[in-house]
């Protein structure tokens, strides 16, 4: 199979990179991403396969995407702008991304005669799970932040390719991932670099607010069993039943790096933040055979002693960090708001 993966050097991606180049010795990847604050080479430094080749591009430059999808037989596709305190600051780039950038994929890779697209999507569209209740692939979905509805555009836009035009569309939603290679700006990475610096960690709210946690791996594969055996048409949702509260994975993480509760610093709730997520993942388990198989106790444990053993790729991939980067271009707005203000709102 020849397959294109977008977001490749990112957190999930460039771990199903490493996924399918072990498992499918017979499969070639064209690793297709824009690399941005949370996309970085060095997440792929490892990758020494002749069988994955980098290709640098924007899933919003059509003439870019049709280069690389020439001769593809599959897509998986991951690139998305993904955090959603960032979207909360400002959702442009994530509607320029994560809505208009599928839809010029879709339509690239119906051009193409792409006969298998997966779009990887998330629980978050589904919104906040009440009590005692699991979302199933039927359930409506109500995302509550701008990052959760941008993946839902995307969603519904892949639904309705495949109802327009018969195109082959896979959607999955999964739940919180963690493991290995994740942006150090991440809940659990970022608990863990300040924990062992004996710095403060922000928790918002009270805390509570409940998350079913997934290994990266576990996720991967999952990916790989709807690639191969998933319905045209259909979504799969992938959960692994690992329901703990914000305070109990920080608690967890703080007991693995040898440090007390005392670092956590309550701080105000995110705006909209959903109290907790829940995912029904039968489906996947009845149809596809998929369950996950690394224990939360257990994957703690690796994801700790990795981020604790590989400090290089840290510095390495926040070299440029993205305050900097969100500060040049807030700086380059206000410039330019200036200018208009003082012709009297002229442009």
């Amino acid at each position: 199979m020849k397959l294109v993966v977008t977001g490749g050097a990112g957190f999930i991606g460039s771990n199903f990179v490493r996924h399918v180049l072990a498992r499918h010795p017979r499969y070639t990847i064209r690793n297709l991403d824009k690399l941005t604050y949370s996309g970085n080479l060095h997440t792929l430094q490892d990758v020494k396969d002749r069988r994955h080749t980098f290709v640098r591009g924007d899933i919003g430059d059509r003439r870019r995407v049709q280069e690389a999808l020439k001769g593809t037989d599959a897509i998986v596709h991951f690139a998305a702008e993904s955090h959603v305190d960032r979207s909360i600051l400002d959702s442009t780039a994530f509607i320029k991304t994560n809505v208009l950038g599928t839809q010029c994929l879709l339509d690239a890779a119906r051009h193409a005669g792409v006969k298998r697209f997966v779009l990887v999507s998330t629980d978050e569209v589904y919104g906040s799970a009440p009590t005692g209740e699991k979302f199933t692939e039927e359930s409506l979905i109500a995302p509550n932040s701008p990052y959760a509805a941008s993946k839902a555009g995307a969603d519904l836009l892949a639904r309705a390719y495949f109802r327009t035009y018969r195109f082959p569309v896979i959607i999955t939603r999964c739940t919180n991932n963690y493991g290995p290679y994740q942006y150090p700006e991440k809940f659990v990475p970022l608990i863990i670099s300040r924990a062992v610096k004996g710095e403060s960690i922000p928790v918002y709210g009270d805390g509570l607010q409940i998350r079913d946690w997934i290994h990266v791996m576990d996720h991967c594969s999952g990916l790989d069993a709807v690639l191969h055996q998933g319905r045209d048409g259909e979504i799969y949702n992938l959960g692994a039943g690992n329901e703990w509260t914000n305070l109990e994975i920080a608690r967890r993480i703080l007991q693995l790096v040898g440090k007390s509760d005392s670092l956590l610093t309550y701080v105000q709730d995110r705006p909209g933040h959903d109290r907790r997520y829940a995912l029904n993942s039968d489906k996947a388990e009845k149809e596809l055979g998929w369950g996950p198989q690394i224990t939360l106790e257990d994957g703690l444990k690796q994801t700790v002693d990795w981020y604790l053993s590989n400090d290089e790729w840290i510095r390495r991939v926040t070299a440029r960090t993205y305050r900097a980067y969100y500060r040049q271009q807030y700086d380059q707005r206000a410039s330019t708001m200036k200018k208009v203000l003082t012709r009297g709102g002229k442009k």
